[in-house]
């Protein structure tokens, strides 16, 4: 997604911290969703995807997915995939590409994804 006028700044990845990019139209209207929503939340999100994006220390609002939903694909390649709980019901879901350093954001809504109803 290229930005354009009027659309947000992302600060650039410094040192150690990881790029995050949507990966979907769909993840980056639901970022702005839930920023709207939970703007603290939405940014203690952030901060934690870029610093630590595979944290264990708080299992309950970070964790890798399970089962079916353990992996996802993104351009024919198979990433793990884990979830964040922004609000009660909002969640972040993403891809972590080690090789690139990369955290890929492929769903976020201040709602539960449909498959874990």
């Amino acid at each position: 997604m290229t930005p354009k006028r009027g659309d947000d700044v992302a600060p650039p990845p410094v040192g150690a911290e990881w790029r995050l990019r949507f990966a979907t139209n769909e993840a980056a209207k639901g970022w702005g969703e839930l920023g709207a929503e939970a703007p603290g939340n939405t940014r203690r999100c952030f901060e934690a995807l870029r610093r630590d994006r595979l944290s264990r220390t708080d299992p309950d609002r970070q964790h890798r997915r399970r089962g079916r939903l353990a992996t996802g694909s993104l351009g024919g390649r198979a990433y793990p995939q884990w979830e964040y709980e922004v609000t009660a019901g909002g969640r972040v879901r993403y891809l972590v590409d080690e090789e690139r350093r990369t955290v890929h954001l492929v769903y976020a809504a201040p709602r539960h994804p449909k498959d874990t109803d």
